[in-house]
């Protein structure tokens, strides 16, 4: 079916960055304060703290719109595959809880799926950065601003 790849390709490409575009880019307007206080407890000045959300809120609408239009994509799946580890080491932090345990209520057990959620999602994008083969890691670092051209029919020439 005609035009139907193209479909494909953008409804991959937006599952990799519906958690970001609308909804974590959306908590962190509407609730803007919560997230500057969660912020401070990595970064007590909450100059900082406010600084980091306004980067992260950036990194968050910028970057998933350079996954979605395909403008500069490899850069834009390497910064979120890099905001993925960075929240996950920062915030999901599951070694430093008291309750790892293996049956019953655990805050530690929930922040390590978070943590390798955090990771698989990066792999993702790194996937889209680097591409699927290892010959593929090569346009990467020859053209690391460029595009993979996501939308297009044929593959565009070298």
């Amino acid at each position: 079916m005609p035009g139907m790849e193209i479909v494909v390709a953008f409804l991959v490409r937006l599952l990799l960055v519906l958690l970001f575009l609308p909804f974590s880019a959306m908590d962190k307007i509407v609730n803007f304060s919560g997230a500057v206080g969660q912020a401070s407890e990595m970064f007590p000045n909450r100059t900082l703290a406010r600084l980091m959300i306004l980067a992260g809120l950036g990194v968050e609408i910028f970057m998933s719109l350079g996954v979605l239009t395909g403008i500069a994509d490899r850069a834009a799946t390497m910064i979120l595959a890099l905001y993925c580890i960075v929240t996950a080491v920062l915030w999901k932090r599951f070694w430093v809880q008291g309750d790892f345990a293996l049956t019953g209520p655990s805050k530690g057990r929930e922040l390590m799926w978070d943590f390798w959620k955090n990771l698989a999602l990066a792999g993702g994008f790194l996937l889209v950065a680097f591409g699927t083969t290892a010959r593929s890691v090569d346009a990467f670092f020859a053209d690391p601003l460029g595009s993979t051209h996501p939308y297009a029919v044929t593959e565009p020439a070298p």
